[in-house]
Order: structure tokens, then C-alpha cells, then sequence
């Protein structure tokens, strides 16, 4: 009787194109990752609510075993991602234009984190040249981001790659061919993000003998 009743309501799903959905939501893929709790409380999480990186999960999943302990990272643009880094790095070091924002997010974050306020311009750009350091990862994810990635690049490590977020927007066309022009190849990973339901691409940018292994 109870399997007449799961088959009948399962079948009403279906007819009603509900049926991938729930499937989805009640053993699938998009479940294990946080999806649903990121879709529901607006927050770049996993399934346990431990912050992640705003990028499509086939790059999250290649990212996360690669780093290492030692890393340096630069971020334009902050947000559960640096919380991510943090937990992962070294060190990492964000620029932030927004004030607010920055009052919000710092309250988060740990010891080995930094965010550098800067307003949107030069100051903003440059700011990776600032500290004086090298970084085996420079994440352009914040504004000006054609800008940030061709500057950004001569302040990585003889290793260090660069991780260009939404790359599949028209818009950053410029940068891809800059930095295919200084040496870099790319390696893109399309599909699912936290929060959103839409598809979307986060490329990353390396050469020969990277710290990532590529």
C-alpha cells in the first residue's frame, strides 16, 4: 500500500514537471553541495553552512585539493570566499571599495585575513601591487575586473595563477586575450554556482609548473 501511494505521488510529480525537482532536492547533487540552504539563506555555503567561494562547483571541487598551507592570496572583492581562503591559506589579503561591506564581513574573519579599503579607481586596481607581495593565487571577483586581471598578473609568484570569476561574460573578452598574450592559458569550469540557479563559468589562468598542478 505505502509503495501504491509512493509510486502514485511520484507519478503526480511527474506529470506536473515537479517530479526532477524534489528528486533534486531530496537526494541529488545540488542537495550535497548546499545549494538549497545557499539558494534559501542567500549566502555562498555548503551543506553544513561553512562558507565557500562564489565560483561553479566543478571549480570549487578541483580548487579545493590543490591548495596548500603555504599559499599566499590576493582577492578583488570579498565575502565568504576570503572566510574560504583563510581556512585554506598562508594568508590572504582582499580589496574592498564598500565600507558597510566591509564592517560586515570583517567581524568574520580570521587572523591570517586582510581587507584593504580602497575607492574604486587606480588605488583600487593597484592595490595588489600595495603590500608588496607575491601570490601563488590573485582572484579577480570584485570591480573593474579587465583592469585588475592585466595589472594583477606581474604580482604573481614564478607559479602563481589567476582566478577569473564570471569569465563567460562578453565583457571580459579583453582580459582573456591579454593574458593569453603574456603567456597564460586558460582552463574554464562551467556550470552551477551557490545561491543562483543559472549557469555560469570561472576560469583559471596558468603556466607551465603552477602551484596547482595544472
Amino acid at each position: 500500500m505505502i509503495k501504491i501511494l509512493k509510486n502514485s505521488v511520484w507519478s503526480l510529480l511527474n506529470s506536473i514537471g515537479l517530479g526532477g525537482s524534489v528528486q533534486l532536492s531530496l537526494d541529488g547533487a545540488l542537495k550535497q553541495y548546499g545549494w538549497f540552504r545557499s539558494f534559501h539563506t542567500k549566502q555562498s555555503i555548503d551543506i553544513n553552512g561553512d562558507p565557500l567561494p562564489w565560483y561553479t562547483y566543478p571549480f570549487i571541487l578541483f580548487l579545493k585539493p590543490r591548495i596548500k598551507s603555504h599559499f599566499e592570496v590576493f582577492e578583488y572583492g570579498s565575502g565568504n570566499s576570503t572566510r574560504w581562503y583563510a581556512g585554506q591559506v598562508k594568508h590572504i589579503t582582499a580589496v574592498e571599495h564598500d565600507s558597510d561591506w566591509i564592517r560586515q564581513i570583517s567581524s568574520k574573519l580570521p587572523a591570517n585575513a586582510k581587507i584593504l579599503e580602497k575607492p574604486l579607481g587606480d588605488s583600487y586596481v593597484k592595490s595588489v601591487q600595495s603590500t608588496g607581495e607575491l601570490y601563488h593565487i590573485i582572484v579577480v571577483d570584485g570591480r573593474n575586473r579587465v583592469k585588475c586581471a592585466s595589472f594583477a598578473i606581474d604580482f604573481l609568484t614564478d607559479d602563481g595563477v589567476l582566478i577569473l570569476d564570471n569569465s563567460e561574460r562578453h565583457w571580459y573578452q579583453t582580459a582573456k586575450e591579454y593574458l593569453a598574450g603574456r603567456g597564460f592559458r586558460r582552463l574554464d569550469f562551467i556550470g552551477m554556482a551557490p545561491i543562483v540557479g543559472i549557469e555560469t563559468c570561472t576560469s583559471v589562468f596558468y603556466r607551465d609548473n603552477n602551484c596547482l598542478g595544472i
